[in-house]
């Protein structure tokens, strides 16, 4: 996926229409905004740069981890394709139904789960070529990476840094490149 393809999503899915009224007149900003419950949608060059790392191809099985206000998920959903399935798993139940409303409003096909107690991803429905992981961990998740197909892909940032895995069979390797800032990757029941 090239950024031509990228910029064609973004235009094709404008972030301010996943957006609260209150901040959706600066959809267009490139910067992150809140969409409450302590979480953001991210801004448009992050997101850019994330699904050009990601490389999610037409027909592909993608996880959206923290999908929040919808957006990304929708994003996904338009480069995947009607043969493609996207997913996106949220903890907050709010946006939840934020999300699920934006994506119906829109006639997005894709879905949006509640994140489960107790665990990271959506494990039923793996395993995914691809899983975008929107919020910041300490360490790469491995109950995601067990989530990738044998040669899957994952972008995620790390303490930090923007990470892209690549699973090789039952070992992953990990890239890292720039500096970037994201809410906690968390998992029901923390604060």
């Amino acid at each position: 996926m090239g950024v031509a393809e990228v910029r064609e999503a973004m235009v094709a899915r404008p972030r301010a229409a996943y957006l609260p009224p209150e901040v959706s007149a600066r959809g267009d900003d490139d910067v992150p905004l809140a969409i409450g419950y302590g979480a953001t949608c991210s801004q448009p060059s992050t997101v850019a740069e994330m699904l050009t790392l990601l490389d999610p191809q037409p027909g592909d099985r993608v996880l959206d981890v923290g999908s929040g206000s919808g957006w990304t998920t929708a994003l996904l959903a338009r480069v995947v394709g009607p043969s493609g399935v996207v997913v996106g798993v949220e903890l907050e139940p709010a946006l939840v139904e934020m999300g699920r409303e934006n994506l119906a409003r829109a006639g997005v096909d894709a879905r949006i789960e509640q994140a489960v107690p107790g665990r990271v991803g959506w494990p039923e429905g793996a395993p995914f070529d691809r899983i975008l992981v929107s919020a910041e961990a300490q360490e790469v998740p491995a109950s995601l990476v067990a989530q990738l197909t044998p040669e899957g892909r994952m972008v995620i940032p790390v303490r930090g840094t923007m990470g892209v895995v690549r699973r090789d069979g039952d070992t992953f390797e990990m890239r890292t490149l720039g500096a970037y800032r994201f809410v906690p990757l968390r998992e029901v029941g923390d604060p």
